[in-house]
């Protein structure tokens, strides 16, 4: 199995703590969905788990490894953390093609890919005339070339209109159902809810829940209104700090 396990990450930067004391586990077979407001620390957190960042304190590791070790780390992971990261200039079939040739994977994949992200007409267009929406499932492709055991994605729904909300939606659920391990990082409660397993909620730097989504809400409440007072509280216990 390819879980992802996060234990006591803590990371600083300077005098802030962006990140502290945070521990959960991301299952395969799963589609974990991991909340928090903006600035909470998920970034940051995704970027220690990927090796952008080194923790101050804690592990981070995927698979039993910490993403350095990996020895065929695109065959292990795939990640979107921003889709800026493409040339304007270049094909949306060429930049899937650099990808797959550094990462020594078949070429085969570019084609298969771009099917499932649904831009085979489109791939042959530089990525600078591609929409945001485009941009994204571009960028998942590239994600999927390794065909990984764990997918983790930063606000994965970007610039997709309510028909590619809905695709991503169902691509999840697909990993998940295949066994692959899926951690998504949003702030669109509404959507994580029809589609994740479980969700880590994180304000503050700190961990606020972890468990399934069905027993955050109770007594009346709904999810929102579960979510907003873990936070409110947050905020309450850094005002008395």
């Amino acid at each position: 199995m390819a879980d992802i396990e996060v234990r006591g990450l803590t990371k600083t930067f300077g005098s802030v703590h962006a990140v502290e004391d945070v521990t959960f586990t991301a299952a395969s077979g799963q589609v974990t969905g991991f909340l928090g407001p903006n600035g909470a620390g998920k970034t940051t957190t995704l970027r220690v788990l990927l090796g952008l960042e080194r923790a101050t304190s804690g592990e981070a590791r995927i698979a039993g490894q910490r993403y350095e070790d990996l020895v065929q780390p695109r065959r292990t992971v795939g990640a979107v953390l921003e889709a800026s990261g493409i040339h304007p200039g270049r094909r949306g079939r060429t930049h899937l093609s650099l990808l797959a040739r550094a990462a020594g994977l078949p070429q085969q994949r570019v084609d298969q890919v771009l099917e499932v992200v649904q831009l085979g007409a489109a791939a042959d267009r530089r990525a600078g005339d591609y929409s945001l929406g485009m941009r994204q499932r571009l960028a998942i492709a590239g994600a999927l070339l390794g065909e990984p055991e764990v997918l983790i994605l930063d606000e994965p729904t970007n610039g997709l209109d309510p028909a590619g909300v809905r695709w991503l939606r169902d691509l999840l659920r697909e990993l998940a159902g295949r066994g692959r391990t899926v951690l998504v990082s949003s702030h669109l409660l509404s959507e994580v809810t029809q589609y994740a397993d479980r969700v880590v909620i994180i304000a503050g730097g700190r961990l606020r829940y972890t468990g399934p989504v069905e027993e955050l809400a109770g007594d009346g409440q709904s999810f929102e209104d579960a979510f907003l007072r873990l936070v409110d509280d947050d905020k309450q216990q850094e005002v008395r700090r």
